[in-house]
């Protein structure tokens, strides 16, 4: 038993010797922003970005300290107690740095002299690793602090290689401010503060032409709108700027659903629907971001509702929404029925859902679309019905009440019928044949556009190297170059040959 168990532990001992120390990891990523600003190429950039996720799980403080320390000094010990402040350790750890051996700071200045001089992208880096540490630890108000610094010391740079990274710095100190007391929509929540910041982000992006900041910070900025409930001045902000064509995928699918949100409070359903539904196709697949995949499916199948329209089935049988939607799901069972009493009491038991999921608002309008949609049974079961029964049946007040939800679902086109207001009665009108309408050609016409917009969009999305272009333009010219040389001495050969045969030829007698 003791010889199992020593094998177990040698096992654990070899395991613990394969997995590679933080600030071992932390160094190669720093060495990958060094190539991507000596080669221009934003994949090493993403490269460091991608290897958080898997930093993250082991990442302390100490961690973070020691690799600051072996980045910045001995020469920035200034940018050293910036990030030693941010990250909670003590800066007086620099003396006793600066008091190794002579043999350890050599060795450590061999390593620097390798990498060349400490990039701003190297400070950045690390400033996102402290952000991500202490949100994971849920140090809020430290976090808002230095996020606050971290993004101020960041637009003094005018770097295309920080465009990656700039936007994960103002992603988290949004985070943290959100996170703060008092929380919005007070008008004392210090989202309000933050707002300024991210405008004159915004304004350096667009001076500058960085795309992924302005794309980032454009997000954010709505997302700031949304949580204060300022939905004019962001309708004001979409009007007056211009997102980004180029932009990553992540961010135009959270712009299109900040932007179905704001359109779905402004009453505009059909471009609420069309936003919502270009976030949920462009939402990633993985397990990370599930989040974001269902808070998209709530609110689309809330649109869909309000535009009269029934939600498939099978959304709601997906594993990744069937927990999630299952209050939505006996909503849509009450709209189709068109029951007021099921449809009001669902709404009471799951309010505290609804509020959390910001759907409540858009919620309490579909009690108008359970009348009509009731009135629509009732259109398709009774061809004649009198505004009496329509009452005792949907649970209106009276006739008068009655007779006007009837006549504004015959202008909306709800349903085809028509009103004797004399004889107090609903008259349906027969149906045609749906194939002889122009519906069947409207949905081809919409499913072929959808079609269409994803191709587009998957050609944009193709990636190739930056200025790989200009390697080439190089390289022809190069070969160019050898031709001519190539042409110039065959020419000359043939000259030198020329004159040896003549003289020859005249040696003879």
């Amino acid at each position: 038993m003791a010889e199992k168990m020593d094998g177990v532990v040698l096992e654990k001992e070899e395991e613990e010797l394969e997995t590679p120390k933080v600030s071992t990891v932390i160094e190669k990523n720093i060495d990958n922003l060094s190539r991507a600003v000596t080669q221009f190429d934003a994949r090493f950039t993403l490269r460091a970005l991608r290897a958080i996720s898997t930093v993250r799980k082991n990442l302390d403080a100490n961690s973070i300290a020691e690799s600051i320390l072996q980045t910045f000094l001995p020469n920035n010990e200034d940018t050293a107690r910036f990030l030693l402040e941010g990250v909670g350790a003590s800066s007086d750890s620099i003396p006793t740095f600066l008091k190794k051996s002579d043999a350890q700071m050599s060795t450590l200045q061999t390593q620097q002299g390798h990498r060349g001089d400490v990039l701003p992208e190297a400070e950045v880096y690390l400033g996102i690793l402290i952000q991500v540490y202490l949100w994971d630890n849920k140090h809020y108000q430290q976090g808002a602090i230095f996020s606050e610094k971290l993004v101020t010391k960041i637009r003094t740079y005018n770097r295309r290689t920080l465009d990656s990274l700039a936007p994960r710095a103002y992603f988290y100190l949004s985070l943290f401010v959100e996170q703060l007391e008092p929380k919005a929509p007070s008008s004392q929540s210090p989202v309000l503060a933050n707002r300024r910041i991210l405008l004159g982000a915004l304004r350096s992006a667009v001076l500058r032409k960085d795309t992924e900041t302005q794309a980032a910070v454009l997000v954010l900025l709505l997302r700031n709108y949304v949580v204060t409930a300022d939905y004019s001045q962001a309708d004001a902000l979409v009007a007056q700027t211009t997102f980004p064509q180029n932009a990553p995928h992540n961010q135009v699918a959270r712009y299109m659903y900040y932007l179905g949100r704001i359109r779905a409070i402004q009453l505009r359903y059909t471009e609420a629907h069309e936003h919502l539904t270009s976030a949920t196709r462009k939402a990633p697949t993985s397990a990370v971001a599930v989040g974001f995949y269902q808070s998209s499916m709530r609110f689309l199948v809330v649109v869909e509702l309000l535009m009269g329209d029934i939600p498939e089935r099978s959304i709601f049988s997906q594993p990744k929404l069937e927990n999630a939607l299952r209050p939505y799901f006996r909503l849509v069972q009450a709209v189709r029925a068109g029951e007021m009493q099921g449809f009001l009491k669902i709404v009471t038991e799951n309010a505290d859902t609804f509020r959390r999921d910001g759907t409540y608002t858009l919620v309490l309008r579909l009690r108008q679309n359970v009348i009509r949609t009731g009135i629509r049974r009732l259109s398709l079961v009774y061809s004649r019905i009198s505004l009496r029964d329509i009452c005792i049946r949907l649970g209106l007040e009276n006739e008068e009440s009655a007779e006007y939800i009837v006549a504004k679902a015959i202008r909306d086109g709800v349903i085809e019928a028509s009103v004797a207001h004399e004889d107090g009665f609903m008259q349906t009108k027969q149906a045609g044949d749906v194939y002889a309408t122009r519906e069947p050609a409207e949905a081809f016409h919409e499913r072929i556009k959808a079609t269409m917009a994803l191709h587009d969009e998957c050609v944009k999305a193709m990636r190739f190297p930056m200025n790989q272009h200009r390697l080439e333009l190089k390289n022809a010219q190069e070969a160019r170059e050898r031709e001519r040389e190539l042409a110039k001495e065959i020419q000359e050969g043939d000259m030198d040959d020329d004159e040896d045969a003549s003289g020859d030829y005249n040696a003879l007698p």
